[in-house]
């Protein structure tokens, strides 16, 4: 293009170019900027989690007479509390099993070889040795360094997930102290018309998910019970940090945790002997049963009410949007976008068509 052409090019249209290559510059920059900081977005979105919460929890000493930075204190340390008794329960019980099962594991490799060379005929012992005996000093210097290189990606996760925690606890310790103080200031930006809506929004966000998060420590909780007392009767070791693991898992895990849950208990007890695997595996099908048709309906009913195919697509959309931490809040986020919409709708009596089927 000539000097003279430029000249006769319309000036909106220079204007137009530049300002899309400024647009597409901006995104580039913003898009960059937050893959810098999606930790820290992370941290923030799950610390609005928790303090949304432990909200309720707050608000009921405060009306008692509890200053709120009181009330907000004795709530995160009695969560601290929890958290911690939980991690002491479980790190030696998982410690003890995975131990158990290593020193048991190659009796019943032997049953298992022994079982295929009786039933098909195939000397598993043999095959594995075609090629001559394997070199055991190399494999335990290969073991060795693959146990190295795992303790230290471990302890570097285990430092980053503590790092995390700590600033999702101080984020959310601000929000809950400074509730009111801190909504102001985030609704201020609003008309008071919006603000108002806006506030009515962020309580049935508080409701719902304090609801949802209190609901389901009561499930956990019954849960928790009856499965370490069925593994007390049955003999199962460490039965209270199994039965802790499936009231835990169960409840917090969207749509499958109850399958997720089961495994670890009926593996722990098929090593101690198949038949009481058996007896777990009915205890726990038996309990979920008791508690989807008995107690989750008249525990949740007045705090999150899903259908099973909503919580099911929203637990999968959480997934694959922030992973793990999108399973979490993924309810109570669903929840509290379908209570919300609830209140814009407005909803007719159903006229049937003639000769319809009901």
């Amino acid at each position: 293009m000539t000097d003279t052409e430029l000249m006769n090019v319309p000036r909106w249209f220079r204007r137009g170019v530049w300002y899309t290559i400024s647009a597409l510059l901006v995104t580039a920059g913003v898009l960059w900027l937050l893959s810098r900081v999606t930790g820290l977005f992370l941290a923030l979105l799950m610390a609005v989690f928790v303090s949304f919460a432990l909200e309720p929890a707050v608000k009921y000493l405060a009306a008692r007479g509890w200053s709120r930075g009181a009330a907000t204190g004795f709530v995160f340390i009695v969560t601290g509390v929890l958290v911690v008794a939980f991690v002491a329960i479980m790190v030696p019980a998982i410690v003890d099993q995975g131990t158990a099962i290593a020193e048991d594991l190659p009796s019943y490799v032997d049953e298992v070889t022994s079982a295929l060379d009786d039933w098909l005929d195939i000397n598993i012992a043999e095959s594995m040795f075609e090629g001559g005996s394997p070199d055991f000093e190399k494999l335990l210097s290969d073991y060795g360094s693959d146990v190295a290189s795992g303790l230290l990606g471990f302890g570097s996760a285990l430092l980053g997930a503590v790092i995390t925690g700590l600033t999702v606890a101080l984020f959310a310790f601000y929000m809950v102290a400074e509730g009111p103080k801190f909504r102001r200031v985030v609704l201020r930006v609003f008309r008071p018309d919006r603000q108002r809506e806006m506030l009515r929004i962020w309580e049935i966000a508080v409701e719902k998910t304090g609801g949802y998060v209190y609901s389901r420590l009561l499930l956990a909780a019954a849960s928790a019970l009856v499965t370490w007392i069925a593994l007390r009767i049955i003999g199962i070791p460490n039965a209270l940090a199994l039965a802790i693991w499936v009231g835990v898992v169960s409840q917090f895990v969207p749509a499958v945790g109850a399958y997720i849950a089961a495994v670890l208990p009926v593996l722990a007890a098929f090593f101690e002997s198949p038949v009481q695997a058996l007896w777990v595996l009915v205890v726990l099908i038996a309990y979920q049963q008791i508690e989807n048709y008995l107690l989750a309906p008249r525990i949740t009913a007045r705090t999150m009410s899903l259908h099973p195919a909503v919580a099911f697509g929203s637990a999968i959309a959480g997934i694959g949007v922030l992973g793990a931490l999108g399973a979490v809040i993924a309810l109570p986020t669903a929840a509290i976008i379908q209570a919300v919409v609830s209140g814009y709708l407005e909803l007719h009596p159903f006229v049937d068509e003639p000769g319809a089927a009901s």
